[in-house]
């Protein structure tokens, strides 16, 4: 039995934050069920660049959430995250243009780097995370019934036909266009709050 959602965990995507737009968002939307008195836990964490403490920490986050009433929602390699959580734990994952094989794709990114939405935060992104990532690998995932995923054609990072292949079985959105941040997610909430299972708070109400 699907339960909707009492606990949400939002991760982001490589080099970018709480502060990323689709997390904004998601976040605004749960504030405003929030305030119309669902019980809603809300976490959406800064993720350190290494694999294996970034996930170390989301399992301490989420060790006393039941595992039935949480959903986990990632973007890029947030949806990596969020897949490697859902495989070990077993619970429901919304993924947004999910980074299906970071080991390979962000081998070219070794050194040092710059934050999306802070230029001035700098970090090292090590040799070693490469490794890291390759041992966390979540594919192919056992339950795909428990997955929403959404895929732009238009990524011009990431191969949504590589995407989708990993996803299979899962229920897929895929768009015809758009692009790797999903610049049109808003239009895209109402879909993801269904498969949550949680009212859209913006939609208006019935006679």
């Amino acid at each position: 039995m699907i339960h909707a959602p009492a606990h949400l965990l939002y991760l982001h995507g490589f080099r970018s934050s709480p502060r990323s737009a689709k997390a904004q968002q998601v976040g605004a939307v749960v504030q405003a069920l929030q305030q119309q008195g669902l019980d809603i836990t809300w976490a959406c964490p800064q993720l350190p660049p290494s694999p294996r403490q970034a996930v170390a920490e989301m399992e301490a986050l989420v060790a006393l959430w039941p595992r039935d009433t949480m959903v986990v929602i990632g973007s890029s390699l947030g949806g990596f995250y969020a897949t490697v959580l859902a495989e070990r734990l077993g619970c429901r994952a919304a993924v947004i243009n999910p980074a299906v094989a970071p080991a390979r794709d962000l081998a070219r990114h070794i050194g040092e780097q710059t934050a999306f939405h802070n230029p001035a935060d700098r970090f090292f992104f090590r040799p070693e995370f490469i490794t890291e990532f390759e041992a966390l690998a979540p594919y192919p995932v056992r339950h795909p019934e428990r997955y929403w995923a959404l895929i732009a054609q238009g990524d011009e990072v990431l191969d949504w036909r590589e995407m989708v292949s990993h996803y299979e079985g899962a229920r897929i959105r895929l768009l015809d266009g758009s692009d790797h941040a999903v610049s049109d997610f808003p239009q895209h909430l109402p879909e993801l709050l269904a498969f949550l299972g949680l009212p859209d708070p913006t939609a208006a109400p019935t006679a």
